[in-house]
């Protein structure tokens, strides 16, 4: 079986040039496929292999002070869903082109955990009263595969686009607890901060975005599937994935 991996973490990073360089020769060597971006601003990584091969590079990562806190969601596939290995370095590690979306300038927005959204879903309502309103924060191809029951969904195909088009809702946003989401908390906790920032003080965001939920308590609340960046289109909410070896779920 091959293990998947996505983790990312923001966290000040001043070599980041060399430090792209030691990664790809570290995966490189554990021979594993997928993505990483480096940036100033943090790491974000999308990788599979063998599981020992694997976990190996991520202790070799954490042994770096700066990553000893990363987390990383995890999922099994037949065989690797990356043809090759990406390792760039970027000016941010999700490109929003926002002042105040960074989380190394500011504390990171309030989150709300998946044990509780549960039962803010349950009840329609957060532990104060006020109604629930659950963001989603990905684009309008990733949002056909799936997304929250009742959730609101943005007609966005960049992220970038996302402050424009969410400015349209705002107003009647205003007397809701708001919970933002997407695949693995990136892009909520970059939304989150600069939407706080903007006067949205009613904002949070889902720890560990929808791949953390559904490891933690399954699809409670969910329709569909989640996409992913890789070869295995979509995962259910069992982590079992939409195409694998080649053949449909």
């Amino acid at each position: 079986m091959i293990l998947n991996i996505a983790a990312y973490l923001f966290v000040g990073i001043d070599d980041a040039d060399g430090l792209a360089i030691r990664i790809r020769e570290q995966a490189e060597a554990a021979a594993l496929r997928g993505s990483v971006l480096v940036a100033p601003e943090g790491i974000n990584l999308f990788l599979a292999g063998g599981e020992a091969p694997l976990r190996g590079f991520l202790d070799w990562l954490r042994d770096d002070a700066r990553f000893s806190g990363i987390k990383t969601k995890e999922s099994w596939s037949e065989t690797l869903p990356f043809a090759r290995l990406k390792v760039k370095r970027k000016d941010e590690i999700i490109a929003f082109r926002r002042d105040a979306a960074v989380p190394l300038d500011r504390e990171r927005a309030p989150s709300v955990d998946p044990a509780t959204l549960v039962r803010w879903i349950e009840q329609g309502h957060d532990d104060a009263g006020k109604p629930l309103v659950l963001l989603d924060t990905r684009n309008r191809e990733e949002v056909t595969f799936g997304s929250f029951t009742s959730a609101l969904t943005l007609p966005i195909d960049n992220f970038t686009e996302l402050p424009a088009a969410l400015a349209l809702h705002r107003e009647t946003l205003r007397d809701s607890t708001v919970v933002s989401f997407c695949t693995g908390g990136i892009r909520c906790e970059k939304a989150a901060l600069w939407l706080r920032h903007d006067g949205m003080d009613n904002l949070l965001q889902l720890d560990g975005g929808i791949l953390g939920y559904f490891e933690q308590v399954g699809g409670f609340g969910y329709d569909g599937r989640c996409f992913v960046f890789d070869e295995r289109v979509a995962l259910d909410s069992s982590l079992q994935p939409l195409v694998d070896n080649h053949a449909t779920a």
